[in-house]
C-alpha cells in the first residue's frame, strides 16, 4: 500500500483562480480608492485572503494539509524565500508596510476551524470566528496605511464582523451545501428556521431570520463607522468604500433585489466618508 505524498505548493490554487473574482469584492471596490501604490498593496492581502479561503472552502484533497503548505509559506515570507506566486507579492507588500505576522496566521486558522466546526450555537461565538476569518483583514489595512492604533483596530473589528455576518447572509444556501450553518443555532430556534428552509428559496422563517440578522450587522457597521473620521482622507475613503459596500449589500438583502445599488452605495460611501 503506497502512501500519499504530502502536497507542495505546486498543488495550492493558481493566482489567475485566486484573483479571478477580484472585481465583484468590496475589498477592491474599496482599494480603487487608495491609488495605485496602496492598492497594490491591497491586492496583496486580498490574494492572500482568497487564496485561503478558496483552499478552505472548495478545495479537493487534504485542506487541513494544504493549509499547512500555506503556512509554511507564510513563514518563509517573514524568513526566505516563498515559491507560490500569491506569497511572492505579499513578501514585498509585508517588507514594504512592515506587515506583522498574526493577522494572517488568524486568516489560516479560520480556514481550519471551518474544517472541523459546522455550526454555532449563539451570537458571541460566531463573533469569535469573525476575530479570525474577518478582523484580521481590517488590522493589516490599517497596518498599511499607518493607522493601526488599538482605538482603530477596536473599530475596524466591528466593521468587519459586519461585513462577515453580511457574507454569510449573502451566503446561506451555498454554506448549507457545504455542510455549514453560520447563522446562530439560538437564533434559528427563536425563528422556528429548519435546515430545510436554509437550503432553498425564502420562507417566512428565514425571511425572519434575515431581518433580525441584518439588523445585527447594520448595528456593528454602524458602531465601526466613526473609524473613517480618525483616518487621514484616503485610508478614509477606503473604510467609507468598505462600509459603504456592506451597507449597501443589506439594502438590497431587505429589499430583496438589486435596483438602485449605484446610487445606494454613492449615498451610503458620502455617509459613511462622515464617518456616520
Amino acid at each position: 500500500m503506497t502512501t500519499a505524498a504530502p502536497p507542495t505548493t505546486a498543488d495550492l490554487p493558481d493566482r489567475d483562480g485566486v484573483m479571478a473574482q477580484a472585481g465583484s469584492e468590496n475589498f477592491t471596490v474599496a482599494s480603487a480608492l487608495v491609488g495605485h501604490r496602496r492598492q497594490r498593496h491591497l491586492s496583496a492581502i486580498y490574494g492572500f485572503a482568497r487564496l485561503v479561503d478558496d483552499i478552505g472552502d472548495e478545495a479537493t484533497g487534504n485542506r487541513l494539509a494544504l493549509l499547512e503548505v500555506v503556512s509554511d509559506e507564510l513563514q518563509r515570507v517573514y524568513d526566505g524565500a516563498p515559491q507560490h506566486p500569491v506569497m511572492v507579492e505579499l513578501q514585498r507588500t509585508v517588507r514594504a508596510c512592515r506587515l506583522p505576522s498574526g493577522p494572517f496566521e488568524r486568516l489560516i486558522e479560520a480556514n481550519r476551524v471551518d474544517q472541523v466546526v459546522t455550526r454555532y450555537r449563539t451570537f458571541e461565538q460566531l463573533l469569535g470566528y469573525c476575530q479570525l476569518s474577518a478582523a484580521p483583514v481590517g488590522e493589516l489595512v490599517l497596518h498599511i496605511f499607518d493607522a493601526a492604533t488599538p482605538e482603530r483596530i477596536e473599530l475596524s473589528d466591528r466593521v468587519c464582523a459586519g461585513l462577515q455576518v453580511i457574507e454569510h447572509l449573502q451566503d446561506i444556501a451555498e454554506d448549507h451545501e457545504r455542510g455549514r450553518v453560520y447563522m446562530p443555532e439560538e437564533d434559528l430556534v427563536r425563528f422556528g428556521c429548519k435546515d430545510v428552509d436554509l437550503a432553498g428559496a425564502g420562507t417566512a422563517a428565514r425571511r425572519a431570520l434575515v431581518a433580525f440578522e441584518t439588523d445585527r450587522a447594520r448595528r456593528l457597521l454602524a458602531g465601526g463607522a466613526p473609524l473613517a473620521r480618525r483616518l487621514a482622507p484616503r485610508p478614509r475613503l477606503a473604510i467609507a468604500g468598505f462600509v459603504a459596500g456592506g451597507r449597501t449589500a443589506l439594502d438590497v438583502l431587505e429589499a430583496g433585489d438589486d435596483s438602485g445599488r449605484a446610487p445606494r452605495f454613492a449615498y451610503w460611501l458620502l455617509r459613511s466618508a462622515l464617518g456616520r
